[in-house]
């Protein structure tokens, strides 16, 4: 296997470590050669993780390359929520009081690299925390409360910023660490049953309509579960339930990612999972994962630069995209060399990467829902009126918002449509997704893979009525194979501990 390390100044690297190629961020990001390379394994040592900088989105498209990375944007994004990770660190408090046990102060930092500390008194802790929250090197700083030691704040630690004096000891560790063959990781939690369906009652276009929010809560009901719909104020009870079914518009860098993870961590089934969040909310992993599967799409181009002649090979008017836009916001359309350089410059102000793609004018735009690898309903979305996309969040006239849509039977729809859909959500997991998809003269292609799409009263739910929303709850409570008890309310009751006297 392939090892590289991403460093943002390789020439900075002081370490022998054979068989290990050492390149920059921007030269992972840009050079397509690295793109093709299969069995590969990357270590990002980038100088910043946040969200959308270029460290970021080498652990992102080394994932969609099918490259193994550490650290994961999961990993990433765990490491700067405060409370997953007293949650996850929670599990060590045992290791971590008799570790610390003989320190006299106050606070206690402890570094590690490669999953080891230089003090061997420290190992087992080091090597503990090293699998919860999987990055190359980890700062944790830990805060006695007068009672016992916690976990304060766990950071990464750049390159640049190790000690001299822990240099011998980290060559050492990266030796060890490059000639394994497997890498410890934490294990997954469990699944078991009682639903909350996160909602935002404030906004403007949520992914399910009251009416399917009302027949969601119906079908989970007549499957035995308490039903509870929450807001993102109910961070700090998502260990009351035992399912999580999200019905908010998604996002990375967003409290529904952060609540999903939380979820999960705390062995909830979790519907959309955050794994689907990662690979569908942003559009150059993507298309990154899309192109390495040779699935057809739009000619896109990933921008780092303003340079109008990137666009040429596009022609205008071309399409612009944020990275983690939906629902048709944060995408325009410009119509010359002049007016893609203006706006790229602006877009490249929140992201350091820009999406650039061929315009394909069509009436209407396929949309498959697929949940579990199966084909739920195709439906035809139309252009709002006068307008290029589905959405038309200018329009002064509500009712020309949105363009009109018919949905049929999936055995009606065209072959090529839905085979094409299916082949996207594969890459993706086995969940509930909405695949938009351009026709062009009997060739498909794809647009974007949704993660939470829309299922609403009066719309999608047209053609299989009740029954979409019970094959939903019922994936969601039979997930990973794990057969949900029916238990009756008293029962429930009586084996959660009366969790579902909780007020409805």
């Amino acid at each position: 296997m392939k090892k590289i390390i991403v460093l943002n100044k390789p020439s900075h690297w002081v370490l022998d470590i054979p068989g290990v190629e050492v390149i920059s961020p921007r030269r992972y990001l840009s050079d397509v050669g690295f793109s093709n390379l299969r069995n590969v394994r990357v270590f990002n040592l980038s100088n910043d993780y946040a969200y959308q900088t270029r460290g970021y989105y080498v652990s992102l498209l080394a994932e969609a390359r099918g490259h193994k990375v550490v650290p994961s944007v999961k990993n990433i994004l765990d490491i700067k929520e405060r409370a997953l990770v007293k949650s996850v660190s929670d599990d060590l408090d045992a290791l971590v009081q008799k570790s610390l046990r003989r320190i006299r102060s106050g606070e206690f930092i402890l570094s590690i690299y490669f999953g080891q500390n230089i003090s061997s008194q420290y190992a087992k802790l080091a090597k503990e925390m090293h699998k919860l929250f999987q990055a190359p090197f980890l700062r944790v700083r830990f805060v006695h409360n007068g009672r016992k030691w916690e976990v304060y704040s766990i950071r990464t630690i750049p390159f640049k910023e190790v000690p001299e004096h822990h240099l011998s000891y980290l060559e050492k560790f990266a030796v060890d660490y490059f000639e394994r063959k497997r890498y410890d990781l934490a294990k997954p939690g469990k699944y078991l049953y009682d639903l909350a369906i996160l909602i935002n009652p404030e906004e403007a276009s949520p992914p399910s309509n009251k009416k399917a929010l009302s027949a969601f809560e119906e079908a989970a009901v007549k499957l035995g579960c308490y039903v509870e719909f929450i807001t993102k104020e109910d961070y700090e009870r998502i260990g009351e339930f035992d399912a999580l079914f999200i019905r908010e518009t998604t996002a990375v860098n967003h409290h529904t990612y952060r609540i999903a993870r939380r979820a999960q961590s705390e062995g909830l089934a979790v519907l959309d999972s955050p794994d689907s969040i990662l690979k569908c909310a942003n559009k150059v992993y993507l298309n990154e994962l899309l192109r390495n599967a040779r699935i057809p799409t739009p000619k896109t181009l990933v921008l780092l630069s303003g340079n109008p002649k990137d666009a040429d090979v596009l022609g205008f008017p071309c399409v612009l995209k944020l990275p983690d836009s939906s629902f048709s916001q944060g995408v325009i359309k410009v119509a010359n060399k002049e007016e893609f350089k203006v706006k790229v410059k602006e877009m490249l102000k929140t992201s350091d990467l820009v999406i650039a793609q061929e315009f394909m004018p069509t009436d209407y735009d396929w949309r498959v829902g697929v949940l579990n690898n199966e084909v739920l309903f195709v439906c035809r979305y139309y252009m709002a009126t006068g307008h290029w996309q589905i959405y038309n969040w200018s329009s002064k006239k509500k009712s020309e918002v949105e363009g009109n849509f018919d949905i049929m039977n999936p055995s009606e729809a065209p072959v090529n449509v839905v085979e094409t859909a299916l082949k996207a959500t594969r890459l993706i997991g086995d969940g509930l997704y909405g695949v938009d998809i351009k026709e062009v003269d009997g060739k498909t292609y794809v647009i974007e893979v949704n993660d939470n799409p829309n299922i609403d009263g009066g719309v999608e739910d047209t053609l299989l009525k009740d029954e979409l929303y019970k094959r939903i709850i019922l994936f969601l409570l039979d997930q990973k194979n794990n057969q949900v008890p029916r238990l009756s309310p008293d029962d429930k009751s009586q084996s959660n501990g009366g969790k579902n006297n909780v007020s409805k």
